[in-house]
């Protein structure tokens, strides 16, 4: 059985989390610039084996895909002709990057602490792959 990984794309950043080879604890892995994944994640996923790949899916309260669709989707496309033996799937992220602050703020962090957007990314991308885990694991 392989990892899953879960990506928080952001047209800047993107944090990264990843699952125990048993698929029991979530963890961060980084956070990088976006211009850097493809290579970031083709040197990860030749020494790490990896099923399934999780991407955040923004949308609105509206359950519409929001604003920030336009730069994922041909990200998603992308990495479906990339790596066509990895199962890509879509997961809702609304409201990570809010509760990605509370459990810093729950944390103790300081607020200069807090205002760490590579952190936000990297809690964001975590959440996403807990809830996913939660959902169908």
């Amino acid at each position: 059985m392989g990892r899953i990984l879960a990506i928080d794309y952001g047209s800047k950043r993107v944090g990264l989390a990843v699952t125990d080879p048993l698929r029991i604890i979530a963890s961060g892995l980084d956070t990088i610039h976006s211009k850097d994944l493809m290579v970031f994640l083709e040197q990860y996923l030749n020494k790490e084996t990896v099923d399934i790949i999780v991407v955040g899916e923004p949308k609105t309260l509206q359950n519409n895909k929001s604003q920030s669709a336009r730069f994922i989707d041909p990200f998603v496309q992308n990495l479906k002709k990339k790596f066509p033996d990895k199962r890509i799937e879509r997961y809702d992220e609304r409201f990570t990057s809010a509760i990605a602050k509370q459990t810093m703020l729950a944390g103790g962090l300081k607020k200069k602490d807090r205002q760490n957007k590579e952190m936000v990314d990297s809690i964001s991308a975590i959440i996403i792959l807990q809830d996913y885990m939660q959902a169908n694991l």
